[in-house]
């Protein structure tokens, strides 16, 4: 597959989470050492995609083929200490013993002139899923289901061949190709498990060791207890949630904290943060059950599962009304990394927004993974003294939430924008259960404005808040 440009060109992680800053610094030192014109036995290193603390993954080209590949290389340092050599080598046998077309393809395995090996796979290009909720916020259940069968597809081929991916994240799954029926690929086998291994395959944790990602560990990972499809199956809980709602059931920035909610707390139905419907909420409750045994037996039930909860229900008529429009946008630094640390400050800000304009009878209408549009459907009919009342202390109390994110967005170094509008919603249902389905207001880009102190109101809603008091 030829590389795209560098925007879209997907950059392949090393884990960099089992070593200290020691390590990472000596592997950096040995990052260094080779450069473009490298080989890697008949394939030529061009530049370097992504580099950790185990290794780095270089683009490449066949000198005779011209094939372009991803080369995975073990940093020098490295490549004499035995569990690491282990289990790079073993990462490459278990893809390539799966082989399955939604899984990251290895073709070749060898050593570098200096020792080290490496293994050669496919040259990707996309985004990350984790990448694609952060730019879109909530998908539907539908779209969620779109994003998940081709990876229930490699985890059950996986599973078939006796192996547990074991971190399972919107990371490691790369979208490929958008489309009706996207295109993924899942990648980063090596913390996988072996439920089967041979002698000469031995397991390589060590009692009492756990590995995994905090956020979308199952419980049985953070007890060090057996490890089973199940433990894929309570990830795939934790994707889907993420898809839904935009964030993990359990944040939390104390990694004993966030243990402790993995293995105590009751989990969270999405519903209570999304649009989302009961027999959705059952899907992902029971794929977070604590207990392995109550999960599902196996992905395909869960795809089964998932598939008859996405079905979409008949709506109600919808009608337009005057509504109230509130933008909010969060503006991050033109270095902000996509890590978790990032991740739950932008959460955090996000739901901060979200509570305190529910809190004041705002709707939401959208959500991408930076921004939000909430919309408070008022009374058609002329302006009244009443309306413009509650419009000027909407303005305070929107002015005084913009200041409050703000202050929560210093830790990311980020800003926080609001935009007020007044304008025709579409809404759908009764006064207590209506959402917004459409309308002009939700037309943002016609109507958004910026302002250097973080808060705007367009011509519309000054025209509004201009309305004579009573004589």
């Amino acid at each position: 597959m030829a590389a795209a440009d560098s925007e879209s060109t997907f950059r392949i992680q090393a884990r960099t989470d089992h070593l200290p800053g020691a390590e990472r610094g000596r592997g950096e030192a040995a990052r260094q050492e080779r450069g473009p014109g490298t080989l890697a036995g008949e394939y030529l290193l061009k530049a370097l995609l992504a580099s950790g603390g185990h290794g780095s993954v270089y683009e490449a080209e066949h000198r005779i083929l011209g094939r372009r590949a991803a080369v995975k290389v073990l940093h020098p340092h490295l490549a004499d200490q035995g569990e690491m050599l282990k289990r790079f080598v073993r990462e490459a046998r278990v893809v390539n013993q799966i082989r399955h077309p939604n899984i990251v393809d290895v073709y070749d395995f060898g050593l570098m002139p200096d020792g080290s090996p490496y293994y050669v796979m496919e040259l990707l290009t996309g985004r990350t899923l984790g990448q694609v909720v952060q730019e879109r916020g909530r998908l539907s259940a539908s779209r969620a289901r779109a994003y998940l069968e081709p990876i229930c597809g490699a985890l059950e081929a996986a599973h078939r061949a006796g192996v547990v991916h074991r971190d399972l994240k919107a990371s490691n799954i790369i979208v490929v190709e958008e489309g009706e029926k996207p295109r993924v690929k899942l990648l980063d086998f090596g913390i996988a498990k072996l439920l089967h291994a041979e002698p000469a395959q031995e397991g390589l944790t060590l009692a009492g060791q756990r590995l995994g990602t905090a956020h979308a560990m199952a419980p049985e990972q953070f007890r060090g207890g057996p490890i089973g499809p199940g433990t894929d199956i309570y990830a795939l809980g934790v994707l889907l949630h993420q898809l839904l709602t935009g964030r993990y059931p359990f944040l939390c920035e104390d990694r004993m904290e966030l243990e402790r909610l993995h293995l105590e707390a009751p989990a969270p139905r999405p519903s209570a943060i999304a649009p989302v419907s009961p027999a959705v909420d059952v899907v992902v409750l029971r794929c977070l059950e604590k207990d392995a045994a109550r999960r599902y037996p196996s992905v395909a039930a869960f795809l089964a599962a998932l598939s008859d909860a996405a079905e979409e229900p008949v709506q109600p008529t919808s009608h337009t009304r005057l509504a109230l429009a509130v933008h909010a946008e969060v503006l991050l630094p033109s270095t902000a990394q996509d890590d978790d640390a990032m991740y739950a400050v932008l959460a955090d800000v996000l739901d901060g927004l979200e509570q305190g304009l529910r809190g004041a009878g705002f709707l939401l209408a959208l959500q991408s993974g930076t921004t939000l549009l909430a919309v408070r459907p008022l009374e058609d009919g002329a302006p009244t003294p009443e309306r413009t009342q509650y419009l000027r202390e909407a303005e305070r109390f929107l002015r005084l939430l913009q200041q409050t994110a703000e202050k929560l967005a210093e830790p990311a170094r980020a800003h926080v924008q609001l935009c007020v509008h007044l304008g025709q919603a579409e809404t759908r249902g009764d006064s207590s259960e209506s959402e917004v389905v459409g309308g002009p207001v939700t037309d943002v880009a016609a109507w958004r404005l910026r302002a250097p102190e973080g808060f705007a109101l367009t011509p519309a809603a000054t025209l509004a808040l201009e309305f004579p008091e009573p004589a």
